[in-house]
């Protein structure tokens, strides 16, 4: 098989994936926190819909999390899942640190930069080696993680918690993956104008987060 079909079998596979990919994690979104209010008792069902709800309810948290999905559609193959993967892997360590009261100085201000940063990353097309791009999310997790642990509610189960923020996180940076390759594919002839303008979104999201 040759380059160019290897091309048109990777593009055809997709747009059948971000086709199928935003509207099956729109709707596990809104209803995972209810399936799992309705089939966990107490501190665990509670746990879990606060942990799920803290980085979806949170534009900073949301915003940065989408775009670690943008941004490793822009790179090699293989960022599609090591670059996730490395936030999410980190962001749990940030969680435990944020449930000891351990205090991160400046950790509101590094989680707003981080949105500005990777609207930065995508408006540029920044491409890096995947060392390089998950040792940068790495550091942006570890601050939305502790986020998380520190304001975790006293009365939610630890375990239950962190597992829904970590669900909640993984479907955000799933939904940025499939926008990112939906409008790749969408859009081929003015991918770049698509990719300026959603990084130039995220910037401005960065810029607001960062003076409000």
């Amino acid at each position: 098989m040759n380059k160019i079909d290897r091309s048109l079998r990777w593009t055809s596979k997709s747009i059948r994936l971000s086709q199928l990919l935003l509207p099956a994690l729109l709707l596990a979104i809104v209803l995972v926190p209810v399936s799992a209010q309705a089939h966990f008792d107490g501190s665990h069902g509670v746990g879990f819909v606060h942990g799920f709800t803290h980085p979806i309810g949170g534009l900073d948290h949301f915003a940065a999390m989408v775009a670690v999905g943008l941004w490793a559609t822009q790179m090699e193959r293989r960022a599609l899942w090591a670059v996730p993967l490395t936030f999410v892997l980190v962001m749990i360590v940030g969680g435990f640190i944020g449930t000891t009261g351990l205090a991160i100085p400046f950790a509101e201000q590094g989680i707003a930069s981080s949105v500005l940063m990777l609207g930065v990353l995508i408006t540029a097309a920044v491409r890096l080696p995947i060392g390089q791009s998950a040792a940068i999310v790495a550091l942006f997790a570890l601050l939305h993680g502790y986020a998380h642990g520190a304001e975790m509610p006293a009365s939610a189960s630890g375990l239950s918690y962190g597992l829904g923020f970590v669900v909640a996180t993984a479907l955000l940076h799933l939904s940025g993956i499939g926008l990112g390759l939906f409008c790749q594919q969408m859009f081929q002839r003015h991918a770049r104008l698509a990719q300026l303008f959603m990084g130039g979104f995220v910037t401005s999201l960065g810029v607001y987060l960062c003076v409000a």
